[in-house]
């Protein structure tokens, strides 16, 4: 009933969950199978991460350099695994459950893109994530060159693994209609909107740094929707609506602005992952009553182009609101 098409998988609910610290442990991912989860993003494979970890090694491996030859017999036992590690907990996860299992990649250069990709397609993963999790600090990189290097990754990837291919973007492009686009005529089988970047904070009584979860909150589903809206039916590759989607009724919203699924982490930290259940028996509960048999009966119905109010995805709405702020406030 509740069944959807994600990237040419099928899934059976349009919840899924995203990558995080609830994809990083095999019987977290039990727990969201049994819960109703259509498909996991297991936690990402950051090459940051993996090159922290090799100049960490090495320096370990350096510190008794100049010890005299005699005494190298306490010299530690060192391992490093490099990326396998995370390869063969994705294989463990592949024999743990049966739903989707889908690796995101985070990677530095084109180069390593394409080989991280290959491995991840390997370890038996049943479709692959690009997050394109970047922020520019070099103020000579201009638009053109940041997408024109991603679009190519994009090209690579799918040219490299027989898996379909998604990407999850940030909202920050010129145009997202038009990288999303150039992006879905590379290849790309899906577009997860939207990445939610880290943002620094500052302790003001301590005078430092401070590192927290960005959890997403308020209205923040809103953006996914209306791009969701406006990319129904105009690309080929499916549609994922991202951040903010913490609520049974927003999961609906974005279903009807046209996504073929959604991703969930904050719903279900701030309840548990219970709350996948609720979200589906509250999805079916509301299709009986719409008189909706599928997904696919009430998909994208309210999308820009079937919308009877096709305006609703563009600015003119907010020119009617501040024209009219009234008539937003008594009705709501």
């Amino acid at each position: 009933m509740i069944e959807t098409n994600y990237c040419g998988l099928e899934l059976t609910s349009p919840v899924i969950v995203g990558a995080s610290k609830l994809t990083s442990d095999v019987e977290t991912i039990k727990k969201a199978e049994a819960a109703g989860a259509g498909a996991v993003i297991i936690k990402s494979l950051f090459e940051e991460q993996i090159q922290f970890e090799h100049y960490r090694h090495d320096e370990e491996m350096q510190q008794y350099d100049n010890w005299h030859a005699e005494m190298t017999d306490i010299f530690p036992e060192e391992n490093y695994s490099g990326a396998e590690e995370h390869l063969m907990w994705i294989r463990k996860t592949k024999e743990a459950v049966k739903i989707p299992v889908i690796a995101s990649l985070n990677a530095v250069s084109r180069e390593t893109w394409v080989e991280y990709a290959k491995q991840l397609a390997s370890s038996g993963a049943d479709g692959l994530e690009l997050n394109f999790y970047s922020l520019p600090t070099d103020f000579t990189l201009t638009a053109k060159e940041i997408e024109d290097e991603q679009v190519s990754i994009v090209a690579d990837v799918v040219k490299a693994v027989k898996i379909p291919v998604s990407v999850k973007l940030s909202p920050y492009y010129t145009n997202p209609l038009h990288i999303i686009s150039r992006m879905d005529k590379a290849g790309a089988k899906g577009f997860v909107l939207f990445n939610r970047l880290f943002q620094p904070n500052i302790n003001v009584e301590k005078v430092e740094n401070e590192y927290s979860y960005n959890l997403s909150a308020g209205n923040e589903y809103r953006l996914p929707l209306r791009y969701a809206g406006l990319l129904s039916g105009k690309v080929k590759a499916s549609i994922c609506a991202s951040s903010g989607i913490d609520k049974p009724e927003t999961a609906i919203k974005t279903l009807l602005a046209g996504a073929d699924a959604v991703q969930m982490v904050t719903g279900i930290y701030r309840n548990s992952m219970d709350f996948i259940t609720q979200v589906n028996d509250e999805l079916k509960r509301w299709m009986r009553a719409q008189g909706f048999e599928s997904v696919k009966d009430f998909k994208g119905k309210l999308d820009a182009e079937n919308n009877p109010d096709p305006k609703i995805y563009k600015r003119s709405q907010y020119v009617r609101l501040l024209l009219n702020p009234w008539e937003y406030i008594v009705r709501n």
